[in-house]
This record gives structure tokens, sequence and C-alpha cells, in this order.
């Protein structure tokens, strides 16, 4: 299902992708303002081809731990010429002050009807 998600994201199939969705819109209205809040699929579709969301395939997807009721990833992304996707420093920093990041922590969930969503989004690079 975590993979699944991002596949479609991948392949810019936003509508299905949401079903997977179970975070906040929050960051994805910060990202295009001026869409429809309620309309999810134009919000991924902006975010992920505009605004710095990388929507990648995933390279490698490990289970890392259960905090209460959320199961816990550590997921690795293909760039889209199948190398390891690397999130650098940005924003002026270096290395030092912000260490290259190529594993990122996902979050599964249950929500209210029983369905297991993704609750996080994907890496974001400014």
């Amino acid at each position: 299902m975590l993979i699944q998600f991002f596949d479609l994201l991948n392949a810019k199939q936003y509508a299905k992708a949401d079903l997977f969705y179970g975070g906040a819109y929050e960051q994805l209205q910060v990202f295009n303002s001026a869409a429809d809040p309620e309309d999810h699929a134009a919000l991924w579709s902006w975010s992920c081809e505009n605004a710095g969301l990388q929507c990648l395939k995933v390279r490698a997807a490990t289970f890392k731990n259960l905090q209460g009721d959320t199961f816990v990833f550590q997921v690795e992304f293909n760039n889209p010429d199948g190398s390891l996707f690397v999130r650098g420093p940005c924003c002026g920093a270096d290395e030092t002050e912000m260490p290259p990041v190529s594993q990122f922590e996902y979050r599964i969930a249950q929500d209210n009807d029983g369905q297991f969503k993704v609750m996080d989004l994907p890496p974001y690079v400014p």
C-alpha cells in the first residue's frame, strides 16, 4: 500500500493516490493557495509537478517499528534515472549543518473506516 501510493503519485494518477493518503492537506494548500482545498487531485498535481514534492518511486521500504497503532517504515526512493534519491542541504546550509538524507520515515495508520493510509507527504526539495 505504501509503495502503491508512491507509484500512483509518480504515474500522475493523483486521484487514485489520494485514496491511500490519510495525512493533512495544509502543506499542499500552501503550495497552491489558488486551488480548491477540496480538490485533492489538483493539490497533489501542483505539489508534485511544480512545488518541489519529490513524487518518486520507492526503492526500498523497511519496517522500522510500531508506535501504538501506527506502523513506521524507513523508505528510500529512486530518482527518475534509477539512482538513489538523496536530499542534500538547502537554503544556504552546508553538509555539516544539514547532512544529506536518503532515508525517510513514513507512518501508516488505520483510519476510522479501518483502511490503512499513508500519513506523510513525499520528500520536499525547495
